[in-house]
This record gives C-alpha cells, structure tokens and sequence, in this order.
C-alpha cells in the first residue's frame, strides 16, 4: 500500500458519524426549546387566566360600590324630601367615592386577593348599614304619613271649627246690630210750640206761628216704649233747622257739635235724661235772642248719633 493514500473509507466514516451526531445534538436542542416553549405557553395562560379573574373581581367590587353609593345618595335624597338631614350619609358616600377612586386606580391584575378581602368585607358593612338606614327611613315615613293623616284631621277640625266660630261670630254681630237697632230710641208725640215776648204760650194744630211773635221755641215729646234699650243717663240732642238748612247754633243757649253718620254736626241743645222705660217727657226751651226768619223750620232729635224723630213748623 502506497503510504500516501488516505485511507478514504475511516475518513468516510467519520463525517458519517459527526454529522449523525450534530443532527442529534440539534435535534435535543430543538426539543428542549420546544419544552420550554409549552411550560412558557402555559404558564402565560395560567397568568393570563389570573388576570382576567382579578379583573372579572375588580369589575364586580367596582359595580357593587357604584350601587352602594347610589343608594346612599338615595337615603340622601329621601331624607331630604322628608325634610331630614344626616352627616353620616354624607361621610358615607365620601368614603365610597374615596373606595371608588382606589378600586379604579389598579392595573389589571394587580387586585390581589388581600385587597379583594378588604373591599369585599367593607361592602358587606355597608350594605348592612344601607338595610338598617333604609328600615329607619321606612319607619319615618310611616311615622310622617300617620303625622299627615293626624294634622289634616286637626286641620280639617280647625276649619270647621274656624267655621263654627265665624257663624257664632257672625250670628253674634248680626244679634248685635239687631240689638243696636232695636235698642234705638225713639220720640213719640214731637210737638212744637212758641212763647211770646209776654211770656205766653201759644200752640196750634197745623204749628204754624207769626215769626214777629216768636220770642222762645218750645219741643216738647215723648220716649216711646222699648224694652231693649238699657236704662241708663241717655243724651238727647235737639237741631233746629231754619229754612236755608242751617241749624240753629250758640254755645251760650246750650249749642255744640256731635257726630251723626260720622260727620261732624251742630246741636241746638242737648239734655242727659235717665232714661227708664216710662215714656217720659221730653221738654227743650229755645230762645234764639234774634229774630227768627221766616218759613219752614225743622226740628229733629238724636239720642247716640241716631235720629229719634223729626218734624216741622212753619214762621209766617
């Protein structure tokens, strides 16, 4: 054999053999990687699986906070239709906003378990606190309802009360006024006469006198009968009315002012009588001290701002 020549076939052999090897090599490398792979896939999906149920808890936590808190801003609303205030339930839906604020400022995933525990037991407090609420504004609405039914009953009897009450007091005003009118007195038999300058008396049926003989004007009359009016000091006013109108007037004969319909008047005398029910007489003395005019006079009688009577003469 030429010492030369290699020997080909070993040297065949041996690539063989490498390369076997290599694919071998690769071959466990490629299954090893695919392992990893599968262990990697699968843990991404057990996180992934994590994730979504802490955000699935999350969500739930999140929508039962936004309940509580609408039922508080409810009990609120309620509370303040009854005409009600409460700080606590303003401190409460301030805490649940501040729980709100939290429960949406995690990152998906990051609710764990322990936080998930706090939030779950401080909704359950709450809900507890929201059912007794809610049984106390229950109770207060029945208590103002019953209150509403017993204040329109009371009302309701005030204003039949305040009914009874004005029909008293218009029956008694209407009795008044009946009264009043009924106890107005009145002047019976009004009869005028004149006394001469010689201090004669003369009458006359038809009451009509020369003017030139008139030295004093006598009226005389009587209270007619009432048994209403009281019996008591009565003023009786006497007006005598010239023929222009104007009443007859001096303070030194007696004369003044008094009211008649509410209007301001002149009185020619006034007389405070005791009256008694008996028809007394009524008797004025008028001495005018000038001369009387002639035509037709008036003569009219007031007791209280009330016209007793009236009548006339004639000065020829």
């Amino acid at each position: 054999m030429d010492p030369n020549e290699t020997p080909e076939p070993r040297s065949n052999n041996s690539r063989v053999l490498l390369w076997v090897a290599l694919v071998l090599v690769l071959l466990g490398i490629n299954g090893v990687l695919f392992y990893l792979n599968q262990q990697k896939g699968q843990q991404n999906e057990v996180l992934t699986t994590e994730v979504k149920a802490k955000d699935s808890k999350l969500q739930e936590q999140i929508k039962q906070y936004e309940a509580l808190k609408a039922d508080f801003e409810r009990q609120s609303s309620e509370l303040q239709a009854l005409g009600l205030s409460n700080d606590s339930l303003v401190a409460k839906i301030s805490a649940v906003n501040a729980d709100l604020l939290k429960l949406r400022s995690f990152k998906a995933g990051s609710f764990s378990i322990a936080q998930q525990s706090l939030f779950k037991q401080r909704a359950q407090n709450l809900e507890g606190q929201l059912r007794k609420k809610d049984d106390d504004i229950a109770q207060l609405k029945k208590d103002n309802e019953t209150l509403y039914t017993e204040t329109s009953t009371l009302k309701e009897r005030q204003n039949k009360l305040s009914d009874t009450i004005s029909t008293v007091v218009r029956s008694n005003k209407e009795l008044s006024e009946k009264v009043t009118v009924a106890s107005r007195l009145q002047a019976d038999n009004i009869h005028v006469a004149i006394i001469t300058s010689k201090n004669k008396e003369k009458d006359d049926d038809k009451e009509e006198f020369k003017a030139k003989r008139v030295e004093k004007l006598k009226i005389t009359a009587n209270f007619a009968r009432n048994d209403v009016s009281p019996k008591e000091t009565k003023a009786v006013y006497l007006r005598i009315l010239e023929p222009d109108g104007a009443a007859l007037y001096n303070l030194s004969t007696g004369g003044g002012t008094f009211t008649v319909d509410g209007q301001e008047a002149f009185y020619t005398q006034k007389q405070d009588v005791v009256y008694d029910n008996s028809r007394q007489k009524l008797e004025f003395v008028y001495a005018k001290g000038a001369e009387y005019k002639k035509g037709l006079h008036t003569v009219e009688m007031y007791e209280s701002g009330q016209l007793m009577g009236k009548t006339t003469f004639t000065l020829k």
